[in-house]
Parts: structure tokens; C-alpha cells; sequence
């Protein structure tokens, strides 16, 4: 058996049409919580500003205080149907700009691979999440924005510090009461007992050596 994992869980603030992002309020809960978790050696929480510019450099100083074996990001989609387990990364920028009004340019992230898979085991996971009675589904596309560029660096290497061995990126719904007439809207108690589930199983995976 491997020794015990240091695992990065992160989310992202709120952006323009998003006031309120799921995920930033989740890194909170699952924080309050943190003596709750016993599979990892270290669990590292961070909130990521929607920013292309500043996004490499967040996850190099993150990587440089604690280098992450396993990184779990988590995301708002407003198409999310429960815990969307995305399969791939796509090498490609979108058209929406940031919160600070940037907008990279039309076209591949960088001279690489065009897509790139999910480490995180989804299979056990989509196992998991649904025989504990959570809503979960399976998407090719993880968009065309943060979600799907922070994604992409965290499998690409681009960033060198940051290199963890599996990594992953999973999209919420919003929560109930942030959005009107959102029929997949999740309760904060219900995307913190799955995003624990999932933390918890790639733990108990890495250390397993079964990934």
C-alpha cells in the first residue's frame, strides 16, 4: 500500500451571471469539517479567483506549500444535472472573458494534446455517489471556460510545479434558492456529503495503489 495522499479540493468564486457559486460555498463547509477526514495525509481547501492570468500561478504556489498528489476540482454549471463527472479536458479557450474582463484569444490552450482524460476513478465514483441516492451524471465537455481551463492545467503539466498524480474536475448544479426555476438545483447538505464521498474514495483509492 502507497502512504496516505495529499489531496487538493478547490472550487471558484463567483462570476459574471453566477453571484453565488456553489462551489465556493462547498470549500467552506467541507473546511469547517476538516477533522472529519481520515484517508488523506494532508486535505488543502482553496477558493480560485476566475481569472485566466492568475490561475497558473495560484496552482504554483499551491503546489509549492504542500505538492498534491491527487487535485479534485469542482465547478458550477447552470446544466448540471447533479455531480457531472467530466470525462475529458479540452485544449481550447472559450468566448466569455473573466471577472477581470479578459478574454484570451480563440484557439488551443497551448501546442498539446487536444483532449486530455480524467485520473480521478469516475467509474467508481458515478458507483458510489448513486448507491448513496446522489444525482450523478457523465459529460465529455466541460466547457469552454475556468472550469475547463483549470482542468486542462492540472492534467497538462503546463504549470511545472503542479503535477499531481490523479486529477479531476466535477461540475455542480446550483444550490437550491440561489437560482429561480432551476430544477436540478442541489441542497449545500447534499453537494457536501458527495463531495465527501468522492474526496474520501480517491483517498482510499490512491493509498490502495488501485487508481
Amino acid at each position: 500500500m502507497r502512504r496516505r495522499p495529499r489531496i487538493l479540493v478547490t472550487g471558484f468564486s463567483a462570476f459574471p451571471g453566477a453571484p453565488v457559486n456553489p462551489t465556493e460555498r462547498l470549500i467552506a463547509a467541507l473546511e469547517a469539517r476538516r477533522s472529519e477526514f481520515h484517508g488523506p495525509d494532508r486535505l488543502t481547501f482553496a477558493v480560485l479567483a476566475v481569472d485566466y492570468g492568475r490561475l497558473p500561478a495560484a496552482l504554483g504556489e499551491l503546489a509549492k506549500a504542500v505538492p498534491h498528489d491527487i487535485a479534485i476540482h469542482f465547478g458550477l454549471s447552470a446544466q448540471a444535472r447533479g455531480f457531472t463527472l467530466e470525462r475529458y479536458a479540452r485544449n481550447a479557450f472559450g468566448p466569455k472573458p473573466d471577472n477581470s474582463g479578459y478574454l484570451p484569444a480563440a484557439g488551443p490552450i497551448c501546442a498539446g494534446p487536444e483532449r486530455l482524460p480524467s485520473t480521478l476513478p469516475l467509474e467508481r465514483l458515478h458507483d458510489l455517489l448513486v448507491n448513496h441516492g446522489l444525482p450523478v451524471s457523465w459529460s465529455d465537455d466541460a466547457g469552454g471556460y475556468l472550469c475547463n481551463y483549470l482542468f486542462y492545467l492540472s492534467r497538462s503539466g503546463l504549470v511545472p510545479e503542479f503535477t499531481p498524480g490523479m486529477s479531476g474536475f466535477i461540475h455542480v448544479p446550483p444550490l437550491v434558492g440561489d437560482w429561480e426555476a432551476n430544477t436540478s438545483a442541489m441542497a449545500l447538505d447534499v453537494l457536501v456529503k458527495g463531495a465527501a464521498l468522492i474526496i474520501g474514495h480517491c483517498a482510499d483509492v490512491w493509498t490502495k495503489g488501485k487508481a
